[in-house]
């Protein structure tokens, strides 16, 4: 029986403004999001039910039950286009989970696109309420490999114009960061939403933009675990590194870099000087290829 494999990448989160917070709770968010070549490993197979195994370097602590969101995803998708089969899901996991780079929400919209294929039925668009229902970060995920901006509650998605060639140094401390803990942490929740990217900047100018923009929940997130401004610290410090920050609500933190050349170098200095971090050079997606 036909298996079908695919990729899920990391999630980036360049900038993350906290614009607002609803009556409901949810905080309001702006934020350039990019994918990185660094991924977990997908496949499906149909069966009569549904299943989960998980393996890989980053396996342990991830369920293999109906709390899984490959699994949650699953059960969505047979349910919004009426599915008689199921599925024997497989996920070899590559990324840290709770990390701040959506690991756990790549899968499930890769889950999502892989099993619409497998079952011959229609793919849920990104917009689909039901995609959002999984997760803030599931719908701009289902946008991969697309550098997209995420607004509102992370269910406003715009398409960004195509940026410039870059690459990505990831760094993860060992340290666990949650994000319920970070918002409750930050003092201010109402800021300055991004400011418009010119269309056509060149990597210099990128830098530039990013320079001004901001992640909302950085300085929460060190107050938990000061080992972030350690990674940003230690990536600022090293040439070839144009630009440091933390992605998401953390720990992931990363260093924007001109190529992959360059990345890896950067990489090989990390992770000999900090053999307990997870440190990983990729490719940054959607743009101009670069080695």
């Amino acid at each position: 029986m036909a298996t079908i494999k695919a990729i899920a990448p990391a999630k980036v989160n360049l900038t993350l403004h906290v614009t607002g917070q609803r009556a409901d709770g949810f905080h309001l968010l702006d934020s350039l999001v990019v994918f990185a070549g660094v991924s977990d490993r997908l496949g499906a197979t149909i069966a009569q039910d549904m299943s989960l195994c998980v393996n890989g370097p980053f396996s342990s602590g991830v369920p293999a039950d109906d709390s899984n969101l490959m699994i949650r995803a699953a059960q969505l998708l047979r349910r919004v286009r009426g599915v008689i089969d199921g599925a024997a899901l497989t996920l070899e996991k590559h990324l840290p989970h709770a990390a701040g780079i959506g690991s756990g929400s790549s899968d499930a919209a890769i889950t999502l696109a892989m099993l619409a294929e497998l079952w011959g039925v229609d793919p849920l668009p990104a917009g689909h309420p039901a995609v959002a229902a999984l997760g803030a970060d599931v719908p701009v995920c289902l946008m991969a490999p697309n550098p997209t901006r995420m607004s509102g509650i992370g269910e406003v998605l715009t398409p960004m114009p195509r940026l410039p060639a870059c690459a990505i140094v990831l760094v993860r401390p060992k340290v666990a960061v949650p994000t319920a803990q970070v918002f409750a942490t930050m003092t201010n929740k109402s800021g300055a939403p991004m400011t418009t990217l010119p269309t056509g900047v060149d990597f210099d100018g990128f830098v530039a933009w990013l320079r001004d923009q901001r992640n909302d929940m950085q300085a929460a997130a060190a107050q938990i675990a000061p080992e972030i401004n350690a990674v940003i610290a230690k990536l600022n410090g090293l040439p070839g590194v144009s630009f440091a920050a933390m992605s998401g609500s953390g720990a992931t933190c990363f260093g924007l870099v001109r190529d992959m050349a360059t990345a890896r170098h950067v990489a090989r200095i990390v992770q000999v000087s900090q053999m307990d971090w997870w440190v990983a050079p990729a490719e940054v997606l959607g743009t101009q290829q670069v080695f």
